[in-house]
């Protein structure tokens, strides 16, 4: 009988389920997966899913098997079938003016069944504008743009298959500053137009990614925020201040409309205020990072 290939072997969920680590497939494995994979290495057999067959050297290097394939091409999906075990979602949905994520659903189908361990991560954007008022995971969600309401088709779809959902808000690490933008001058709100932000640093939530695998409820929705509760423009002050870079220059929001982009514009046209109480009293994760000012006090 002929001895199967290593390739065989990499891409064959059930054979490798019986090498001892159990499987978890991550689907959009990028810098937060990348994070997620450097944690749990030693513990699982991870397979990275990529539409990007330049990466493959990338994502094996880490400590992954790569499988290519587009969440845009379901037929591109057929060696996903057989991972029931541990899912962590992190792919985006499509930049397109619909409201419907097919990407979500083309992943579950291509699945062919209910994970028993999923995690989608989301966007706290699918609670809307609340002119800085304060929300939880119980607040009833008000998507303002498309985006967002992709991300929420994609969390009822993530819930149907009783997986949980981390509400993730703005992005950022020791690595992942807005230097550039403060360099290049661009302007943030006046004081009396600009909105609050949320913020979560990478490591914290490749962690909360992780706790919700083991911890997470199912159709539970958490959110994946620290303890800033800043305005956008003193975000950038504290963060220019720090490495001695010059403040943005302020505008009014009338002003500020034409000089950024359309993108950009939309994320300051929000006001809230998150907590993530069922991340501290469920998941358990004690963040490493508790607020901005924690990090740039370390760099």
């Amino acid at each position: 009988m002929k001895k199967a290939t290593p390739a065989h072997v990499e891409h064959t969920p059930r054979r490798r389920s019986r090498l001892g680590r159990p499987l978890l497939l991550i689907v959009g494995c990028g810098d937060i997966g990348g994070r997620i994979v450097a944690r749990l290495a030693r513990r699982f057999r991870i397979v990275a899913l990529t539409s990007s067959a330049e990466r493959v050297p990338l994502l094996r290097a880490a400590g992954t098997v790569p499988i290519v394939g587009n969440l845009d091409r379901r037929r591109s999906l057929s060696r996903l079938a057989g991972f029931r075990r541990h899912v962590i979602h992190l792919a985006p949905p499509p930049q397109t003016s619909a409201r419907r994520d097919p990407r979500t659903r083309a992943l579950l189908a291509a699945l062919r069944q209910r994970p028993d361990h999923l995690v989608y991560v989301s966007t706290t954007g699918v609670y809307g504008d609340r002119r800085g008022a304060l929300v939880d995971e119980a607040t009833p969600p008000e998507p303002m743009n498309p985006r967002a309401w992709r991300r929420l088709d994609a969390e009822a779809a993530v819930r149907a298959a009783h997986g949980c959902v981390l509400r993730v808000p703005g992005i950022y690490a020791h690595d992942r500053l807005p230097l550039d933008r403060l360099r290049n001058g661009t302007p943030a709100l006046a004081p009396d137009d600009d909105v609050f932000t949320n913020h979560i640093h990478a490591d914290d939530l490749a962690r909360i990614c992780i706790a919700a695998l083991f911890r997470g409820s199912r159709c539970r929705v958490y959110n994946a925020v620290d303890r800033s509760q800043m305005k956008m423009g003193e975000y950038f002050d504290l963060v220019a201040d720090h490495f001695g870079l010059p403040r943005p220059p302020r505008l009014a929001r009338n002003q500020l409309r034409a000089s950024v982009s359309p993108m950009m514009y939309s994320f300051m046209s929000e006001s809230r205020r998150v907590a993530g109480t069922r991340r501290e009293r469920e998941l358990k994760v004690r963040l490493t990072w508790p607020t901005v000012a924690d990090t740039l006090a370390s760099v």
